[in-house]
């Protein structure tokens, strides 16, 4: 068993350069290790109760479920777990050649670094275990180099024990982190506004801004533990 305190539970939307998205959505669920079976057995249970032994995905929200996500969401705001998040809004004024060493890769990765790495996820002489939905085939890649970066920020010495990639079937947290980042995405893109918008969406997101206290399209206080958005607006010269 892995000697860590956290595990935080990484999920993505909208990250690739080229999807013809002006929003980019990166967050995680924290779980102290200490309560991760009990979390995770009480959040399958809701499940159960619900019929819904499948897995949960922002894709797939219905209307007919929506009894299912409030209970989730309640669960979460009941417990110990934690959410972070970063929105970037406005990727197509991302200046890679300026901040990023001309890739939208090394932008990724400072993006994954500064959603790890800040006071409100990592404690004094606490560890972490960081696990990734699988999203492609580069998933290796990015954990050995996610690994490199955090390796040579702490000579040798960091907090982040451990990286691993997982499908998103394996994990309830990633299922949970998978809801919230796929609201605040639809939020920001607008998309609750759009002709033919998903009525289960919306109910799902307006339920999520009611027990957080927060609109989802901006960013909470940057104190915010239990719930966090950190609204990143990409700056470049005109």
């Amino acid at each position: 068993m892995l000697d860590v305190d956290y595990k935080l539970f990484c999920d993505e939307s909208c990250h690739l350069e080229g999807d013809n998205s002006p929003v980019m959505t990166i967050g995680h669920i924290k779980v102290p290790t200490a309560n991760y079976e009990l979390y995770k057995q009480e959040i399958k249970k809701i499940k159960y109760q619900f019929r819904s032994p499948f897995e949960l995905k922002w894709s797939h929200v219905s209307k007919a479920k929506i009894p299912l996500y409030k209970s989730l969401i309640d669960y979460f705001f009941s417990s110990d777990l934690e959410f972070r998040s970063v929105l970037i809004k406005y990727k197509n004024k991302l200046d890679h050649n300026q901040f990023n060493q001309g890739s939208h890769d090394n932008f990724y990765y400072k993006m994954i670094y500064f959603l790890l790495y800040n006071p409100l996820t990592t404690e004094a002489d606490k560890k972490y275990a960081v696990y990734l939905d699988i999203k492609d085939t580069r998933s290796k890649s990015k954990l050995l180099k996610l690994e490199e970066v955090f390796s040579n920020k702490f000579y040798g010495q960091s907090p982040f024990k451990h990286f691993q990639s997982i499908n998103s079937t394996e994990s309830v947290f990633l299922q949970l982190a998978d809801l919230f980042i796929g609201a605040i995405t639809y939020k920001a893109r607008n998309l609750c506004n759009s002709e033919g918008n998903s009525f289960a969406k919306n109910s799902f997101i307006e339920y999520l801004e009611l027990k957080s206290g927060y609109s989802l399209d901006e960013g909470t206080e940057p104190w915010e533990k239990k719930f966090n958005i950190f609204d990143h607006q990409p700056k470049r010269l005109l």
